[in-house]
């Protein structure tokens, strides 16, 4: 299983990033998807999660409500993570999951399988 996450880099307060992750091994209707993210002395946080097909499961972590949306595309295997209105932070290494139904609750627990990680930084 591989999980290739892309799309991150550097970028102004305010600006917008698109991340995308394909996976191989794995199709993303195994059970749910997600974003987590690490930041430097800070523990690992999941940001964004879904059941691929059902909107009404995608949970959000407070921090990024009505700013980052989580999607995937089954037809392409691949997930994607549109940040907005980016805030320093927001400075993390990002990488996407698959995993049981359950995490659509965004809990590390129910991760099954995990990517390297992009690297996002905001500053200015």
């Amino acid at each position: 299983v591989q999980l290739q996450a892309s799309g991150g880099g550097l970028v102004q307060p305010g600006n917008s990033l698109r991340l995308s992750c394909a996976a191989s091994g794995v199709t993303l209707d195994y059970g749910a998807i997600g974003w987590f993210r690490r930041a430097p002395g800070k523990q690992r946080e999941g940001v964004a999660c879904m059941i691929p097909g059902r909107s009404s499961s995608k949970s959000y972590a407070d921090s990024v409500k009505g700013r980052f949306t989580i999607s995937g595309d089954n037809a392409k295997n691949t997930m994607y993570l549109q940040m907005n209105d980016l805030k320093t932070e927001d400075t993390a290494v990002y990488f996407c999951v698959v995993g049981s139904l359950h995490l659509y609750r965004c809990t590390w627990a129910d991760v099954d399988y995990w990517g390297q990680g992009t690297q996002v930084t905001v500053s200015s």
